[in-house]
């Protein structure tokens, strides 16, 4: 088994392995030529995003700046858009559906360590840089979806179709379809007619 299918597997994976790091150096060389390209330039823009993200549905608008760890590992639907400063670590696969709003600042994350730390740190190879051990869970967000301002998405989370994610809200657990849910943690506050 390769890093990279254990990385996807939600395995304990090594995060230095040489295919991972080429693409994560490839990732942050097309991140930085997206968020340094003219505001108007659609069709670079749109070539870029084809280049760097596993797969995109029509009409995607993604805001720079925008950060991603590897950036093949996010599929958008149809009608989506980001707004500026959202980081997605994508370890592991972030699905997004179609008609999606993500506002400012949101973060997704799919990686998690362990929490005792002698399990944490790897040992560096040839002098090298020591990366901490790594584990992942995918995260899938339905249709329809508005995720607010500064919201986090924790490794391992669905988000149900017609929901809203209040701003500021950490999302913990899975949200249902149908919801309005906010907080710290993020919790089912009413349904979403």
């Amino acid at each position: 088994m390769t890093e990279r299918e254990k990385m996807l597997a939600g395995y304990l994976y090594d995060c230095g392995d040489a295919q991972l790091l080429s693409q994560w150096h490839k990732a942050k060389d097309l991140i930085r030529d997206y968020n340094q390209t003219d505001s108007a330039n659609i069709k670079e823009k749109e070539r870029i995003l084809r280049e760097l993200l596993g797969g995109t549905g029509e009409n995607l608008w993604i805001t720079a700046p925008f950060y991603v760890d590897y950036g093949n590992n996010i599929y958008f639907g149809n009608n989506c858009e980001v707004n500026m400063n959202c980081t997605f670590l994508d370890d592991n696969k972030i699905v997004i559906g179609n008609n999606a709003l993500i506002a400012p600042n949101v973060q997704i994350y799919t990686a998690f360590h362990p929490t005792n730390a002698a399990e944490r740190f790897g040992t560096a190879r040839d002098g090298g840089f020591a990366f901490c051990k790594t584990q992942t869970a995918p995260v899938t967000i339905g249709d329809s979806v508005w995720i607010g301002g500064g919201v986090i998405i924790m490794p391992g989370v669905t988000i149900g179709n017609n929901v809203v994610i209040g701003a500021g809200s950490v999302v913990t657990r899975d949200i249902p379809d149908n919801a309005i849910a906010f907080g710290n943690p993020c919790r089912v506050m009413r349904e979403n007619k």
